[in-house]
């Protein structure tokens, strides 16, 4: 593991794959910044963190023998291992937001970006992109509902530190998806997805209000919630939200 330390950049991922387009990096090559100027999140949104606060990084992954059609155990992977590493730091109510987003107690406190780099009808390589909010006090009426690990525990938490134990974790469930553990890994998200077998009121993109239970992930990556008539509907990113 390679870990590339910056001042400051714009957005970590985009200095990886600046990086790609000259070189072939080592797998698990990490970039890690204190200052993360231009943060992207899902669906380009952008990704505020006040400087020498919080942990912004992103992680080179190159797969052997990984298929596109189960991208969706990719996202499992690395959502699992932000969240266990959190649970250990005993966080209140931790889950993971489909497809990604970390909560604590309600509140958003990691956003994951993934990339993929795709060959024929395999991953090539994935670039991670993780925002963490670490210890982080005070946060623009902009952001809504985030949080921090410091907000949470009180606790002022080591950078560096809380990095290694992530990439240990991270190389942890990578390997699993890496010896086909699809099951194992599916398994360990719904039984910490948010909201999953509770009845939630749901807007879809037309603005249309309904009732409905997440049952599960779809094949493709997509959120199956079953409604009120016993049926289930399947929706991608930015088609449904919690109302």
């Amino acid at each position: 593991m390679e870990i590339i330390k910056l001042n400051a950049t714009d957005s970590t991922n985009s200095f990886l794959k600046s990086l790609l387009q000259n070189s072939t990096p080592r797998n698990f090559t990490v970039v890690v910044t204190t200052n993360q100027t231009k943060g992207r999140g899902q669906l380009e949104k952008n990704w505020n963190s006040e400087p020498h606060k919080n942990l912004t990084f992103s992680v080179f992954i190159s797969f052997k023998n990984l298929k596109i059609i189960h991208q969706k155990y990719l996202n499992f992977a690395i959502s699992q291992a932000i969240h266990n590493v959190l649970l250990s730091k005993n966080l209140l109510k931790t889950h993971i937001k489909w497809p990604n987003d970390i909560l604590s107690a309600n509140k958003k406190i990691c956003g994951i970006l993934i990339e993929n780099t795709f060959f024929g009808e395999n991953i090539k390589n994935a670039i991670v992109g993780i925002g963490l909010n670490v210890n982080q006090e005070k946060f623009p009426e902009s952001i809504n509902n985030p949080t921090s690990l410091k907000l949470e525990t009180s606790i002022e938490f080591d950078l560096e530190k809380l990095l290694k134990e992530i990439l240990i974790e991270l190389e942890e469930k990578i390997n699993l998806l890496e010896l086909k553990k699809f099951k194992l890994l599916e398994e360990n998200y719904l039984n910490v997805l948010y909201k999953k077998d509770i009845p939630s009121m749901f807007k879809n993109n037309n603005g249309d209000v309904f009732m409905g239970i997440i049952s599960g992930i779809s094949n493709d990556g997509k959120l199956q919630i079953k409604l009120e008539d016993n049926s289930t509907e399947e929706y991608g990113i930015k088609e449904v939200s919690f109302l």
